[in-house]
């Protein structure tokens, strides 16, 4: 039989005194399992578990613990949906006694693949976990299972992706550390997520979803809005074969560096960064750059891979040629297209973009050394949700764009909005749960990210205010939003790390700053990053919170941080492509 949380509350106040080797074992485990009917539709299989204690075993997995010399419990146990007849397997690491901290925590992955690594928050003295999700997620990624076939979506995989496996992981975890511990009923366990990209999108879920199980939440760039962030990553594409017009990849990147050499002195400080794309965006012409001359050697590359960011994989071996040129008319109206955003025939607002300055890499044509030609390179992170998630059918990549036009590119962002509304697209804007249970919500994004374009955060927060308090002036609901959920733009981050083209600043304490805020009521005023090259590298900047933005001083030494109406109507999407509300 298992023991009762007032026997667990008993062992208490010798846990902590308690060695691993004696609270590791299938005997202490099975009895801290919650007993079945606590969790309604989950029925844990006792028999499943398996308990081994491992020493200074070196970690290479996601949050604090990456790379470390760990000890801890290792923990698997199963568990089967009331009348599925399925089997979820979840795994658990728990820290020696002496070193918990009465803390649970939560990394998010990234790409289709939920994260398989259970030691993420060992260094914060968290116990941590691991799901299958019901699909081995430690083997296959969620895309290799969503189809059963041609035509046959997998739902069971779809929505425990999409955020049911993270929850119920979570649900069952805390009880489970509670009594494997033997902590009281009136101590209270912490728990946190971290993730960036659909790490971060993972967060997201969670919050909207589980919001009263969880208290920090780092979310970081969110592949949120799926239905129509995938099929975005097309749409450069799309525009290159509309226009029939294949820029050179080097035209593509002067165009990029000459922007933020333009740009970058717009926010007060010439530092190699555009800290203010906002401003950019309203006086910077790209026309400006035509005739300008680009030099690139020839180079041996790799094309994109499964990632959400070209920059992370690469598939397929390419070979470009030298490249002398200058910027033409037509390199020109690629970019500003791109930069521009996805309209329908009508002239009407689907999507929304990258800001400028942010690499082009998802407009980058593959260059075919047998015809001595740019040509049609599809970015598989958009053409293969468009194959799987559209289409219905098993194929890894869009094979051309024959009679693709712009509305076609609408039509599937709407087709997927309806077909995952409830599953993927991870934009509910009601998040009273959270608030009202003391979550705290630390929300941040690259503003120069290549792969999710900044602007998608800004507009869920944008959403989230409308929604949360709409009869609020803007300075009251910016205050309210500011006691439990804070949205950063990181100047010239790329996609969930620094930028090789944009030496700024990156977040690097963000658990530190979410677990004082949730434990010590240390309410964030602003939020610490640091450059790690160039000429500042080394130095602290305190990044605004939105929707302030940084302007820097006549001495450079720091920024404030401004109101500016016109640039946050830069940031401001009506998305009237579309029938229905897009959050």
């Amino acid at each position: 039989m298992r023991r009762s949380y007032t026997a667990a509350a008993a062992m208490a106040a010798t846990a902590n005194a308690a060695s691993l080797a004696d609270v590791c074992t299938v005997k202490n485990v099975q009895a801290a399992l919650p007993a079945n009917g606590t969790l309604l539709g989950i029925d844990l299989i006792p028999s499943s578990v398996t308990a081994s204690p491992l020493y200074n075993v070196t970690s290479g997995g996601a949050g604090g613990s990456s790379g470390s010399a760990l000890t801890y419990c290792n923990v698997t146990l199963s568990y089967t949906h009331t009348g599925r007849g399925d089997t979820v397997v979840v795994k658990y690491a728990f820290p020696e006694p002496s070193a918990f901290k009465n803390r649970f925590y939560v990394a998010g992955g990234g790409g289709y693949s939920l994260n398989s690594d259970a030691t993420g928050g060992i260094s914060y003295g968290a116990a941590s976990g691991a799901t299958d999700a019901g699909y081995d997620a430690f083997s296959y990624s969620y895309d290799e299972v969503v189809l059963y076939g041609n035509g046959t979506t997998n739902w069971d995989a779809t929505h425990m992706f999409g955020y049911q496996a993270l929850g119920e992981m979570t649900s069952i975890a805390k009880p489970l550390a509670r009594g494997f511990y033997g902590v009281s009923d009136d101590t209270k366990i912490y728990t946190y997520f971290e993730g960036c990209s659909d790490g971060g999108r993972e967060g997201m879920s969670q919050v909207q979803r589980w919001g009263e199980i969880y208290d920090g939440v780092v979310a970081g760039a969110p592949a949120f809005r799926m239905a129509q962030q995938q099929v975005n990553h097309v749409f450069p594409a799309a525009v290159e074969h509309t226009m029939d017009y294949y820029p050179p990849t080097c035209a593509l990147d002067k165009i990029v560096n000459a922007t933020i050499a333009a740009c970058d002195p717009l926010d007060g400080r010439t530092d190699g960064v555009i800290s203010r794309t906002d401003l950019c965006k309203i006086h910077f012409d790209l026309s400006s750059l035509v005739g300008e001359s680009y030099y690139c050697a020839a180079v041996s590359g790799s094309s994109l891979g499964f990632g959400f960011s070209k920059r992370q994989a690469g598939s397929q071996s390419t070979v470009t040629p030298e490249q002398n040129g200058t910027i033409t008319a037509q390199d020109v109206a690629v970019a500003k297209a791109v930069y521009a955003g996805l309209h329908n025939s009508k002239g009407e607002q689907a999507y929304l973009s990258w800001q400028i300055g942010s690499d082009l890499s998802d407009a980058d044509p593959t260059y075919n050394n047998e015809t001595d030609a740019w040509e049609l390179n599809i970015p598989s992170t958009g053409g293969e949700w468009v194959t799987k998630y559209i289409q219905l059918l098993d194929l890894d990549n869009l094979s051309d764009l024959n009679n693709v036009t712009y509305d076609t590119l609408v039509e599937w962002m709407n087709l997927g909005l309806v077909r995952y509304l409830d599953s993927l697209q991870t934009t509910l804007p009601d998040l009273t749960d959270f608030q009202s249970s003391g979550g705290k919500l630390l929300h941040y994004h690259g503003e120069s990210d290549p792969s999710i374009p900044a602007a998608s955060s800004v507009h869920y927060w944008q959403s989230v205010r409308s929604i949360m308090y709409p009869k609020l002036s803007d300075a009251e609901a910016q205050k309210a939003l500011a006691s439990w959920y804070q949205f950063y733009l990181v100047p010239g981050a790329a996609h969930c790390g620094a930028n090789s083209l944009q030496p700024g600043p990156y977040p690097e304490d963000n658990m530190q700053t979410i677990i004082d805020w949730v434990e010590n009521g240390v309410q964030p005023a602003r939020l610490n990053a640091t450059v790690s090259s160039g000429n500042y590298s080394g130095e602290v900047q305190e990044l605004c919170q939105w929707p302030k933005r940084p302007l820097w001083q006549k001495k450079n030494s720091t920024f404030q941080c401004v109101d500016d109406k016109a640039s946050i109507d830069s940031w401001t999407y009506n998305f009237s492509a579309f029938k229905v509300p897009v959050y």
